[in-house]
């Protein structure tokens, strides 16, 4: 079942967008974190409506790990860890279920002391077994753990979000 259209997802893009330079408007640099393809894929489309409507240089990096073994391999960030330091740090995902992604995906910001650590997703569901806040989010649902939220954002025709 299909629960976000393209229109609709580039409206929460919007929403988030003004809602991160509300919270963020005195920083002197955002920094956008990805976590893997997807992730990215919604900090760039962050990334072009922040662009378009102030002034603040914001960065893009990647963050990258294995979700399903996140101790598996190292957990890497694309920036070196000094151009973490002192800044706002937003870690974007598609989708945070248990939390545990966004969990471990904090652990290369662990060894420098950023100024702050928010998280942006584009879908939240409410059933965290982590301990994770997500700040801003483009829907909240209440599913069972047995539903799959699908995100189409990256190298399709049109954007999607379904409820499976």
């Amino acid at each position: 079942m299909k629960i976000l259209d393209q229109k609709q997802i580039q409206q929460k893009i919007k929403r988030l967008a003004i809602e991160i330079l509300e919270n963020n408007f005195e920083e002197k640099e955002l920094i956008l974190a990805g976590i893997n393809t997807t992730g990215l894929g919604f900090a760039r489309m962050l990334h072009g409506e922040l662009t378009s409507i102030t002034d603040i240089p914001i960065s893009l990096t990647r963050i990258r790990i294995n979700p399903a073994a996140p101790l598996s391999q190292d957990i890497r960030i694309g920036l070196p860890p000094e151009q973490l330091e002192g800044k706002a740090i937003i870690i974007t995902d598609d989708v945070a279920n248990t939390g545990r992604t966004l969990f471990y995906a904090m652990k290369p910001i662990l060894s420098v002391l950023p100024r702050k650590v928010e998280i942006a997703v584009l879908v939240d569901r409410t059933h965290k077994s982590f301990p994770v806040k997500v700040d801003y989010f483009g829907l909240s649902l209440a599913t069972t753990l047995m539903d799959n939220i699908d995100v189409q954002i990256l190298d399709v025709e049109e954007q999607a979000v379904f409820l499976n």
